[in-house]
């Protein structure tokens, strides 16, 4: 009886302690199907060639010639097993050529090349590269810093994969918002990963309540929609210490938008070194736990 007693006892005390990301999924059948529905095609985006999983490097460029290859004599290194030395980019006034060793066949659009003049990822149809299982293409930051983004193809982690950890959904999390736009819109500095600053212009804010508390968030344009990059309590603990992006649609006719937090995820700096992600705005730190979608995957910065 004693020892009934005590086992009762200590699976009082494990239930009592569980925290609220313990707690069955809440909502209706049809909303919880949507949102793992939309989690599972989230996870197959990861890991299509232009998803995150596969990134295997960074590289800035400096003005004028960038050697590239295996060989680490080069100014850029690429991974072992690569050809010693592929060629060179040249930067020179804001144009990136790329030029091709002799021994070594680069394709450009499934077409052998061996000199290029490079669109970057900040314009439609960036040229993309390819050798063996790799590809890279040129990114632009900050107007003025020109980088090569190489990916594995065939990299060992998307094989591995299995998703990401997440709460439980809950219908709680999603939370209408009201529009307050600003006229005109207001300036607002994103900070990077990669430590720089970006300016962008935020429309409108949106305020909401949790828990009878008033809180604000400070989104972008994006598209036909508004995107938000946001911290909260649970940053750098469950979630990903450098906060979580959420997309919206536009408010409606009553200047309503739909902050569904159930479909906010982590960014790619998340699952790799080799992104370039935005952090939140000092806006848009909240002082409440938003205990909805993904939880921090240990990998990357």
């Amino acid at each position: 009886m004693h020892r009934l007693f005590i086992i009762a006892f200590i699976s009082l005390i494990l239930f009592c302690s569980c925290g609220e990301e313990n707690y069955p999924e809440k909502g209706t059948p049809d909303y919880i199907q949507e949102i793992n529905q939309w989690h599972a095609q989230r996870v197959e985006r990861l890991k299509q060639p232009s998803g995150w999983l596969n990134l295997a490097g960074l590289f800035w460029l400096k003005e004028g010639a960038n050697t590239f290859g295996s060989d680490k004599s080069n100014d850029l290194v690429f991974p072992g097993g690569m050809a010693d030395k592929i060629g060179s980019f040249i930067l020179q006034d804001s144009v990136v050529t790329l030029k091709v060793n002799e021994s070594v066949d680069v394709l450009v659009d499934s077409q052998l090349v061996k000199e290029h003049i490079l669109i970057p990822d900040t314009k439609r149809n960036t040229t993309k590269m390819n050798l063996d299982s790799y590809e890279w293409n040129l990114i632009v930051r900050s107007g003025n810093m020109y980088g090569i983004r190489l990916r594995d193809l065939n990299a060992d982690i998307l094989k591995t994969f299995e998703g990401i950890e997440r709460f439980p959904v809950n219908e709680d999390w999603k939370i209408e918002a009201e529009y307050q736009p600003f006229d005109p819109p207001r300036e607002i500095d994103i900070p990077t990963i990669i430590g720089t600053i970006e300016k962008d212009f935020s429309p409108g804010k949106l305020v909401f309540n949790i828990n009878e508390k008033e809180y604000e968030l400070f989104p972008t344009k994006s598209g036909n929609g508004l995107f938000i990059v946001f911290a909260d309590l649970t940053s750098g603990e469950e979630t990903y210490g450098a906060g979580r992006f959420l997309y919206t649609d536009l408010p409606d006719s009553n200047n309503i938008v739909i902050l569904d937090f159930n479909k906010a995820y982590n960014p790619p700096c998340a699952f790799s070194k080799y992104a370039t992600c935005p952090l939140p705005p000092k806006e848009n730190y909240l002082k409440v736990r938003i205990t909805a979608v993904e939880k921090n995957y240990d990998y990357g910065h």
